[in-house]
């Protein structure tokens, strides 16, 4: 009986547990290294651009702001996805580019105005 209530308790503990794992941002989690789809990448690049503006560290005017170019690049760690959005609402022209990097399988690997 006691090894039973032990087994019921564990389970209901690692189901109720499950949701607290997934969050808002967790559909861009990628393993292995088989190179994402473009549509993937150009998706998980705009959620970035959009938790930058979420989060105050971009403008809300970068909130409406497409893609304008994809392309793979060679990183420091090898291939990368590098993902161009271009803002001309933003005065100061340095930071007018903002640009995504993705790993090959579709991961954020960071975002800057230099492209570098």
């Amino acid at each position: 009986m006691k090894h039973l209530t032990i087994a019921i308790v564990s389970a209901a503990a690692l189901l109720g547990a499950a949701p607290a794992f997934a969050d808002k941002g967790s559909s861009c989690h990628f393993h292995g290294s088989k190179p994402a789809a473009e549509e993937t990448v150009l998706t998980c690049a705009a959620q970035r651009k959009d938790s930058l503006v979420s989060s105050g560290k971009l403008d809300a005017s970068w909130k409406a702001v497409k893609h304008e170019k994809i392309e793979q690049v060679d990183g420091k760690k090898g291939k990368e996805w590098k993902v161009t959005f271009k803002n001309p609402q933003v005065t100061d022209a340095s930071k007018q580019t903002l640009y995504v990097f993705l790993s090959l399988p579709g991961n954020v690997v960071a975002a800057n105005f230099t492209g570098k």
